[in-house]
């Protein structure tokens, strides 16, 4: 999968300037600012985002003890090194306190490396809304896929580790999605793509239910909070209403039922 091999291709960048003995210097002196988290409702997934002033590529260790044993990195198909960093964090656990540790290899092969930090996440949000219905959901009809690797289906998997990309369809991208049957929905949730360069991100969309009127314009983000509906149907069409163009898609959709 395409992902994997940028995965660790930017990984392998910071093991080998490890490795080849280039100076090691402290982190702090590229970060334009504290680095921020931002975590899903769940509390098992969080967004670690940073601004470096030089490109980087750049990779963050974390785990629950000092010994970390977990890494993550840019998840970006343009590859290479990036000034804004936004490493997807998997597998927490909620309410925990984490230790974590920043690592950015720069153009001229200097490694970069912060102290070993912490991080709680938060408790889980209990939304009440039901459960994921999109999960046991079919992929019936999508504008594009930039690559099998960034297949439709990969936006109701559940794992936001992975995700649907068009190819290039900006504001014209669209997905639908058969529950299976007709469905009393009371939550949605639209986690979009992004690129580094700042490109592939939905800003709002609208969703199509059973060929009816579209509902929305509803807001999205890499964050987004569930919106509250309140429908019967099967069939569900999301559309790209808004976005920054390019390879628009989405991380993960998520359809909530009882």
């Amino acid at each position: 999968m395409r992902r994997w091999f940028i995965w660790v291709a930017a990984l392998a960048a910071v093991l080998a300037a490890c490795s080849a003995g280039s100076d090691v210097a402290d982190f702090s002196e590229i970060a334009v600012s504290e680095p921020t988290f931002t975590f899903d409702p769940s509390a098992t997934t969080a967004r670690l985002e940073v601004e470096t002033t030089i490109p980087t590529v750049c990779a963050v260790a974390y785990g629950e003890g000092e010994s970390l044993g977990s890494l993550a990195t840019d998840l970006d198909m343009a590859g290479g090194g990036h000034q804004d960093h936004g490493p997807l964090l998997t597998g927490l656990q909620p309410a925990t306190t984490y230790f974590y540790q920043l690592q950015g290899v720069g153009p001229d092969g200097t490694l970069y490396q912060s102290e070993v930090s912490t991080f709680t996440t938060p408790a889980a949000t209990e939304s009440g809304a039901g459960d994921n219905l999109a999960l046991a959901g079919t992929v019936v009809d999508v504008s594009s896929e930039f690559s099998a690797a960034f297949a439709a289906g990969n936006a109701i998997d559940g794992d936001p580790a992975t995700e649907w990309s068009s190819q290039g369809d900006g504001d014209d991208a669209f997905i639908t999605i058969d529950l299976g049957s007709a469905t009393a929905v009371t939550g949605l949730r639209f986690v979009t793509r992004e690129m580094n360069d700042g490109s592939s991100v939905t800003t709002t969309y609208t969703v199509i239910v059973d060929d009816a009127d579209p509902l929305g314009p509803f807001e999205t983000a890499l964050s987004p909070p569930l919106i509250e509906v309140d429908f019967t149907g099967r069939i569900l069409r999301f559309e790209v209403e808004s976005s920054t163009g390019g390879n628009t898609g989405a991380v993960e959709i998520e359809v909530y039922g009882k």
